[in-house]
């Protein structure tokens, strides 16, 4: 055995469960846990920490699932960014891994995971040297900037410790969730908030409130009709966008099968029309977002290669081109401009072409594929009614399907996370739509598998 497969043999990671079927109560207790220690680790400062150049990048800490500051400074971004870096090195053939057999995906997310350990240490010394974390001034600088290294490495092994614990323990990913998490929490806040920005209570201070309903109220109490105007739309198009995802959600195209063994019985295969779900999205944003936090180090420590800004809006380079304008908040407030129609435009394609690939790299690498589907079938006794019962008959005619759903479900995805950003919502519009996707597939997947052992009180919630 090379060292290399030793390496990843000997990875630390977390036990998986002795039992084949892990029940509700403890789903719901792992989950509830690490979901407490994700918003615990995300208050707790980095010591020595002086200058925070990354806390203007609000809306991107919430796509990577990061605090920029806190112990989780680099969130999901190195886990993330291992995915995207492998899944383009196998879609390329560069790579190649057999992940149709168990072995094969053990090697697949071995590897994974010793890249994800690569990139906490990368992006920490990074994000250290470049100055976007720079140590607090006084004291022995080099020694503050190794404190600040070692802490988050720190915090990125726990977080992927915390996904792999979700992933065996509990409900959904790590990944998931700690995006809806950050998502939701700032939605809460940005809706009902009475506070200002700086902390304290808007009513009497002449400064407006961050919850967009205080913002909506006192607008039109004021007869600041722009204001109010943009509140209003903020909200409007947040419900619009939760109500759209919802929908799309449930589309699907169901495959008749039947029992080879039983005449007369069978079950639809359903699969859905955004056949990857939310990944492409995730992979997508988190790349835009990593290639803005590089621009901005890089433009820091004198190299704006990747473009360059202007306070905390891209302005030039490629990176104004991965910026989503707010065309209402442009337009309401009397600053639009008709090169901001052309940036939009081309924000939308990358963004759609982005998420095509990666939704054809999820499913190549993920036993989504046609091939993986047939043999998962076959091993449950079904069969195409009117064929024989022949794994190659059941991956023609899935081929059939998956390859157009992973085409326009990814497509569609994409050109709702891109417009969702254009829009302007309560938070970041890919945000939103990635954290309704995460909950709709979250109440599907409970639903499917713990019916039987919830507690009767969300037994009736759930329908």
């Amino acid at each position: 055995m090379s060292f290399f497969n030793q390496l990843i043999n000997n990875l630390p990671e977390v036990k998986g469960p002795s039992e084949k079927h892990v029940s509700f109560k403890t789903k719901l207790t792992w989950t509830l846990i690490i979901l407490s220690a994700f918003f615990i680790l995300g208050v707790v400062p980095l010591y020595g920490l002086g200058q925070n150049a990354l806390s203007q990048f609000e809306s991107l800490s919430i796509i990577l699932g990061a605090s920029f500051g806190s112990l989780i400074s680099l969130g999901i971004g190195p886990i993330v960014t291992a995915s995207i870096v492998l899944q383009l090195l196998t879609g390329s053939g560069l790579v190649k891994f057999d992940t149709t057999t168990k072995e094969g995906r053990a090697h697949f997310q071995g590897v994974q995971k010793l890249m994800s350990v690569g990139f906490i240490i990368f992006e920490a010394v990074i994000y250290v040297i470049l100055g976007g974390l720079a140590p607090v001034q006084g004291g022995n600088f080099f020694a503050l900037q190794l404190a600040l290294i070692i802490q988050l490495f720190v915090g990125g092994m726990l977080i992927m410790f915390m996904d792999d614990v979700l992933n065996k323990y509990g409900f959904g990913s790590g990944i998931s969730l700690f995006i809806a998490a950050g998502v939701s929490s700032q939605i809460f806040i940005r809706i009902l908030s009475p506070l200002t920005r700086a902390g304290t209570l808007a009513l009497g201070s002449g400064e407006s409130p961050v919850g967009q309903i205080w913002v909506f109220i006192f607008s039109l109490l004021g007869r600041n009709i722009k204001e109010g105007l943009l509140a209003g739309l903020l909200i409007f198009f947040t419900v619009l966008i939760f109500a759209i995802s919802v929908y799309t959600q449930a589309m699907k195209v169901e495959i008749p099968l039947s029992f080879g063994r039983i005449r007369g019985q069978g079950i639809r295969w359903p699969l859905k029309f955004m056949y990857t779900s939310n990944i492409p999205v995730i992979l997508i944003a988190a790349l835009f977002a990593n290639v803005q936090l590089w621009a901005r180090l890089l433009e820091g420590w004198g190299y704006p290669i990747l473009g360059t800004f202007a306070g905390n809006v891209p302005s030039s380079g490629l990176i104004s081109w991965l910026f989503a304008p707010n065309l209402p908040a442009e337009i309401i407030g009397g600053s639009f401009r008709p090169f901001l129609l052309l940036q939009s435009f081309i924000y939308i394609v990358i963004f759609v072409i982005g998420a095509i690939v990666f939704s054809y790299f999820w499913v190549q690498t993920s036993g989504m594929d046609a091939s993986a589907q047939a043999k998962q079938i076959m091993a449950s006794g079904l069969q195409i009614p009117g064929f024989r019962r022949d794994a190659r008959v059941i991956e023609r005619l899935l081929q059939r399907y998956i390859s157009p759903l992973t085409i326009m479900g990814g497509a569609l995805v994409g050109l709702l996370a891109s417009l969702t950003d254009l829009l302007g919502a309560l938070t970041s519009g890919t945000g939103l739509l990635l954290t309704v996707m995460i909950i709709y597939r979250l109440y599907e997947d409970i639903s499917r598998q713990h019916m039987e052992d919830m507690y009767p009180a969300l037994r009736g919630m759930m329908g």
